[in-house]
């Protein structure tokens, strides 16, 4: 039966499509090549991130189209079990925003963990396998309406009650959260994820002995805390978390059951709704009803995301988040950069905003605590990287120092060749099967040229043909091999100091913290056994 112009364009409507799953990965480099193949093929934009636990995925695209990646996906026996939550929203409207929450690209990356839960090195990440009992949108809303008598039959007689846990970030509660009368809810009023197992253990004391009932946007930070919570041992046993998150229970409960105001989500969306329009936000300065992130203003100090309504933007353009105005700071206490110049608060103001740092010390003051000028680190990429993708990776760093630090990205003196894994598809092309069949390479005129500040002994520069493919799959102790070049590197940040310098520091990552650590030891007079310290560095791939 053929569709009707109305079906047809139903199947062009945009959507957004969230999933996650932890599962053990066998070969990462395969599901990476997936990946690439199956999302570009679609013209999928947003975020995958993979991982040996698993893979977080955030994609926009066509309905039709994402329905497809479905399918593929679906394919693969690893995945199964996934929820993919699927949404039709509208194609992104405003740039700025679509940028800020990566939907104007796609990005994949491999990841140590798929969310972090502490940014403590030394901490290691709970067991996923020891995560909260999973309860459905319809279980979760009936342990809220009965205060968690449904929940007796599997906890002890001597627990307490019933704990509703928001395991998301202050920004995201400001909007929306879930409220039910008799049952306790504890909001951690955090910044970002990585500081709730901090909480978690100093807040220990309000979870012990109760069934904790968690929730979150879409699920995936519910599996890593409440695992978390559960490795704490006796007394913490009774954990369940909401199935599918918000989006989920939305779905079940269109009128918003017992969550009031909205979800926020990390895409263009922004956030979203029932068909409860009540806004439970105010505007951070005049306190009206307000809850529209779309300005995407920031606080000044932590770069979180602040409600501030229309009105209060034309008269203020700083901005003091409630956690920063706890712990003492105004608006007064950072400089502001207006049309390249640095306006400054008082003496007592700028004193404010090192308070409790060393980095006053280090900051080019003048004598009078009026700012001179920042400070200006030179930043060096990793090996086949450029200087816009790590500029693109240290955005974060970059808002959050960028009333005092400077920072200046350059490409490295030698131009790699394009090189590419050939897809692995069925003969029909959809990218699902494991067979392997040699594929036409991306145009080259969609990417960025690639570069590298240590080169292997035969290397001859960028070759004639734009693209060939890769020797071998992704190897991992390539940076053995790269052992030349470092004097035409040295020759070229010579020019780079003279004409872009001087500069106060010097941030590298990768192969460029290798470049750092043999630019240290030539300043130093040491370049002895330059190759062997090169090569230590690059093995350990962080920034120096």
């Amino acid at each position: 039966m053929a569709k009707t112009h109305a079906e047809e364009q139903d199947r062009q409507q945009y959507g957004v499509l969230l999933y996650y799953k932890y599962t053990e990965i066998p070969d990462l480099n395969d599901l990476v090549a997936f990946y690439e193949c199956n999302c570009n093929s679609l013209g999928l934009l947003g975020r995958v991130r993979l991982s040996p636990q698993g893979v977080n995925v955030t994609v926009g695209g066509k309905l039709s189209l994402l329905e497809k990646h479905i399918a593929a996906v679906m394919s693969n026996i690893l995945f199964e079990g996934t929820d993919f939550k699927l949404a039709t929203c509208d194609h992104p409207l405003n740039d700025k925003v679509a940028k800020e929450c990566g939907f104007t690209s796609l990005s994949i990356r491999v990841v140590k963990d798929l969310v972090t839960l502490s940014s403590q090195p030394m901490l290691k990440s709970p067991e996923i396998s020891n995560a909260g009992t999973h309860l459905s949108a319809v279980d979760f809303h009936s342990a809220l309406q009965s205060a968690g008598k449904l929940l007796e039959k599997e906890s002890p007689a001597d627990t307490e009650g019933l704990v509703l846990l928001d395991a998301r970030n202050l920004y995201e509660t400001r909007i929306g959260k879930f409220h039910a009368p008799n049952v306790e809810t504890l909001d951690p009023g955090i910044r970002q994820y990585s500081d709730l197992s901090s909480w978690i253990d100093d807040n220990s004391e309000q979870l012990k002995g109760k069934c904790v009932l968690m929730y979150c946007t879409g699920g995936i930070r519910c599996e890593m805390a409440s695992a978390y919570i559960r490795s704490k041992g006796a007394g913490f046993e009774h954990v369940f978390q909401l199935f599918g998150g918000i989006q989920r229970y939305l779905e079940q409960f269109p009128d918003g059951g017992f969550f009031k105001g909205k979800n926020f989500v990390f895409d263009h969306r922004i956030s979203v709704g029932s068909s409860d329009a009540s806004v439970i936000s105010t505007c951070l300065l005049c306190g009206s009803a307000f809850d529209d992130y779309s300005s995407r203003c920031r606080c000044t100090h932590c770069r979180m995301l602040v409600l501030v309504c229309g009105s209060c933007r034309k008269e203020k353009p700083l901005y003091v988040c409630e956690l920063c105005q706890k712990h003492g700071k105004g608006v007064g206490s950072v400089p502001s950069i207006e049309n390249g110049e640095t306006q400054a608060g008082s003496s007592e103001e700028l004193k404010t905003v090192f308070s409790d740092t060393e980095l006053s010390r280090q900051v080019p003051w003048s004598h009078d605590n009026q700012p001179r000028r920042k400070i200006k680190i030179l930043c060096l990429h990793g090996f086949r990287q450029n200087a816009s993708s790590f500029k693109g990776r240290t955005a974060s760093l970059a808002k959050k120092l960028k009333t005092f630090v400077e920072l200046v990205f350059v490409d490295a003196p030698h131009e790699l060749p394009y090189i590419y894994q050939p897809c692995f598809t069925e003969s029909h092309g959809d990218c699902t099967s494991p067979s392997f069949e040699r594929t036409q390479p991306p145009p080259s005129e969609n990417c960025k040229k690639k570069y590298g500040w240590l080169v292997a002994p035969d290397f001859n520069g960028r070759s004639e043909a734009d693209w060939k493919i890769a020797d071998c799959p992704f190897d991992p102790l390539q940076y053995q091999q790269q052992t030349d070049g470092f004097e035409a590197s040295l020759a070229y940040l010579k020019t780079v100091f003279s004409q872009e310098g001087p500069f106060d520091g010097i941030l590298g990552f990768s192969q460029g913290a290798a470049m750092v650590a043999a630019l240290v030891s030539a300043q130093k007079g040491r370049l002895t056994g330059i190759y062997d310290l090169v090569r230590d560095f690059a093995a350990k791939d962080k920034y120096f």
